[in-house]
């Protein structure tokens, strides 16, 4: 890519949301350019699952994949880090297509021009800074039962308590093993939580967790502060969340909900011109397949966007022509 280049879309995110729409476009004969920076999410985790037809590949070979189908259709990726967007022209208000246009800018210094702009940035995740937390990540501490329930089905399973929702994934995971504690660790239960754990037979360990207990990397228990030692196969845990890059689309002035995520509507237009976002810096409950849905929607309605554009513009530049006679007899 040159110092700068022009595009009729930048796709900011080169996962599962991003490749998805780039497909589409590339399809649709669009000039398309995705930037994206190298860190999936779900790079730690060895297997997704819940994609149909991909149920168990690694995310590595889906995006592996993806790039390579991509490519087919001329659409460009290039690794790099977005550091900013800037609206160069166009915009304004009123219904129906806008010509707008975006400075995109690089961390390596380039930019690319865009007439429209699809983020699918993603979130990152607040985890518990405690020992060994990091390092088992994605393997043995598990953030999703939908994605990695079934593998540890039957097993004697934690859960941490950290931020409001804890309990009700205590609940959740119980659907995959008769076996779940829940480590209360800084999380404060009320009754009717503590009674919900114990209707379900969730066994409740009070007192802070020190940290996990590994051998063989393998995780096999979870440590408290006063020295007591639980057998466990996993610990799950509901991470804090929050979009990723932070301030990346709020510099474009658009709305977000109460908790900190852009409003879209269904296609994944944002309130500002030509700006949409898919995958979790959207919605943060999207699994990998989700988002690729998303991302699907998101480019069949950019594209619809600029078809319009295209025709308006068209007609503007086109002369008017007096209608022909009708012929008579």
């Amino acid at each position: 890519m040159e110092t700068t280049e022009a595009y009729d879309v930048v796709i900011v995110g080169g996962g599962a949301a991003g490749l998805s729409a780039a497909l589409v476009l590339g399809r649709a004969r669009r000039r398309v350019l995705v930037i994206d920076s190298g860190a999936p999410r779900n790079a730690p985790a060895a297997h997704m699952h819940g994609f149909l037809s991909r149920d168990g590949m690694a995310p590595s070979e889906l995006l592996a994949v993806g790039r390579a189908e991509i490519a087919g259709y001329g659409v460009e990726l290039v690794s790099d880090a977005v550091t900013g967007l800037e609206l160069i022209d166009g915009g304004g208000g009123g219904v129906g297509p806008v010509e707008v246009s975006y400075r995109v800018l690089l961390a390596s210094g380039a930019s690319a021009d865009a007439r429209r702009v699809l983020v699918t940035t993603g979130v990152s995740d607040d985890i518990p800074d405690l020992p060994g937390v990091r390092e088992r990540w994605g393997r043995d501490l598990l953030h999703c039962p939908y994605c990695h329930g079934w593998e540890v089905r039957d097993e004697p399973l934690g859960v941490l308590g950290t931020i409001p929702g804890s309990v009700d994934h205590a609940l959740l995971v119980r659907q995959w093993s008769a076996d779940v504690t829940f480590f209360a660790h800084t999380y404060e239960l009320s009754d009717v939580e503590r009674r919900q754990l114990a209707a379900r037979g969730i066994t409740v360990v009070t007192g802070e967790v020190a940290g996990l207990v590994v051998a063989d990397d393998r995780l096999t228990g979870v440590e408290l502060v006063d020295g007591r030692v639980v057998d466990q196969a996993a610990v799950f845990v509901r991470p804090a969340i929050h979009p990723h890059p932070d301030g990346l689309l709020a510099g474009l002035g658009c709305s977000f909900d109460d908790t900190g995520f852009v409003t879209t509507d269904r296609t994944g237009r944002t309130t500002s011109p030509g700006v949409w976002a898919a995958g979790n810096v959207a919605d943060p409950r999207a699994q990998v397949i989700t988002a690729a849905g998303a991302g699907s929607a998101a480019a069949i309605a950019i594209n619809a966007d600029l078809v319009q554009a295209d025709v308006d513009r068209a007609v503007q530049s086109h002369p008017v022509l007096d209608p022909a006679p009708i012929p008579t007899d």
